[in-house]
C-alpha cells in the first residue's frame, strides 16, 4: 500500500493509506539512506511511502520498506547532530513563513535563510506578519517599508491576527487544494494561527494523536492537518535556527532574486559580489536596486555567521 507521512515522533510514523485514508502506525523496515545527504531524519511529514499492515502487531500498525523520491523539500542543519541535516518537511505546494516585528522580532538574517531555502528546492514562499494588533503607529509604518521590500523582490506578504481575525481569510485562501508548511520561530503565533485557520483542531489532531506517542496536540513534532478534503497545512515546531545545507557559496547568489537578474552583468563570471571590480550586484546595492538588508543576509551567509541574526 503507499500513503503520506502525516507524523514523525522520530521512531513511529503515523501514515494516511492513499486508498482508504486510514491511519496507520508504521515503523521503518531497516535503515533508509539518502544519497550525498546526511539526515538525521530519514522520514519527513509529507513524504510519500510503500509499506504494509503488521499482522504480528496491532490492528493499524504496519512496516515502511521504501520511500518515494521527494520532488522537494525544506532542510536545515541539525541541531543535535554535527555534520548532519534535518527535513522539516517534504513534498510542498508552498510555504508560508510566520514573522513578527515585535514579541518577538524575526531577524532579516533568519527570513532570508528560510527565503533562500525555499529558492534552492523551488518552493513558492509566503511571508506573514503577524501579530499587527500590537504594533504602534511608528511600527506599521516601518512594517510597511518591509513588506514593500520584500515584494519588489518578488515575494508576497500578508498581515496578520489571529486575535482580531484579520488576514486570516487571505491565508485560508492561499491554502486551498494545497499542500502547505505554515512555519516560523517559536513565539511569533503560529499555532494561534492554526487555531484560527482549523477551527475544529482538536478533533483532527486526536485522530492522529490516537496512532502516535502523544496523547494531546503539540508542537514537539511535526504534523500534517487536514483543513478541508484536498487542503493541508504542515505544522512544525518553531525553528530558532536555520543554518544552510549543501549550499556552495559560489551558487548563493543564484537563490536571491533580485541579485540573480544581475548575475551576467558582472564583469566575471565567477564574482562573490564581496569587493570585486565591475561587481553588477554592489552597484544595484548602492543604486537601490538591492536592498541593503538583503544584501548583508547575503553577506554573512556567505561568511557562515551566526544563522540566528
Amino acid at each position: 500500500m503507499t500513503g503520506t507521512v502525516v507524523k514523525s515522533t522520530g521512531s513511529w510514523y503515523v501514515v494516511r493509506d492513499h486508498a482508504t485514508l486510514h491511519l496507520h502506525r508504521c515503523r521503518l523496515r531497516g535503515r533508509f539512506k539518502h544519497k550525498g545527504l546526511k539526515v538525521s531524519n530519514p522520514l519527513a511529514v509529507g513524504d510519500v511511502v510503500a509499506f504494509e499492515t503488521d499482522e504480528t502487531g496491532d490492528a493499524g500498525t504496519g512496516i515502511i520498506d521504501h520511500i518515494e523520491p521527494r520532488r522537494n523539500y525544506i532542510i536545515r542543519r541539525s541541531v543535535h547532530k554535527a555534520e548532519h541535516a534535518h527535513i522539516v518537511a517534504a513534498n510542498l505546494d508552498q510555504a508560508l513563513l510566520v514573522v513578527t516585528l515585535a514579541s518577538p522580532a524575526t531577524s532579516f538574517g533568519f527570513i532570508d535563510r528560510f527565503l533562500v531555502t525555499a529558492e534552492a528546492y523551488s518552493i513558492p514562499a509566503t511571508l506573514i506578519f503577524n501579530k499587527v494588533d500590537i504594533y504602534e503607529e511608528e511600527l506599521m509604518e516601518y512594517l510597511g517599508q518591509i513588506q514593500n521590500m520584500y515584494q519588489r523582490t518578488g515575494y508576497p506578504t500578508l498581515r496578520s491576527s489571529a486575535h482580531t481575525g484579520e488576514g486570516v481569510a487571505d491565508i485560508d485562501a492561499l491554502l486551498d487544494g494545497k499542500t502547505t508548511l505554515l512555519s516560523g520561530h517559536s513565539g511569533v503565533g503560529k499555532s494561534t494561527l492554526i487555531n484560527a485557520l482549523v477551527p475544529d483542531l482538536d478533533l483532527k489532531t486526536a485522530e492522529i494523536s490516537e496512532y502516535s506517542d502523544k496523547g494531546r496536540h503539540t508542537t514537539t513534532f511535526a504534523e500534517m492537518l487536514e483543513v478541508r478534503p484536498g487542503t493541508y497545512l504542515i505544522d512544525t515546531p518553531g525553528i530558532k535556527e536555520l543554518g544552510l545545507v549543501d549550499m556552495k557559496k559560489g551558487e548563493l547568489a543564484h537563490f536571491f532574486p533580485e541579485m540573480r537578474a544581475l548575475l551576467n552583468q558582472c564583469r566575471y563570471h565567477n564574482c562573490r559580489h564581496v569587493e570585486e571590480p565591475g561587481c553588477a550586484v554592489r552597484e544595484g546595492v548602492e543604486k537601490g536596486r538591492i536592498a541593503l538588508p538583503r544584501y548583508d543576509s547575503y553577506l554573512s551567509m556567505l561568511a557562515d555567521e551566526d544563522n540566528r541574526r
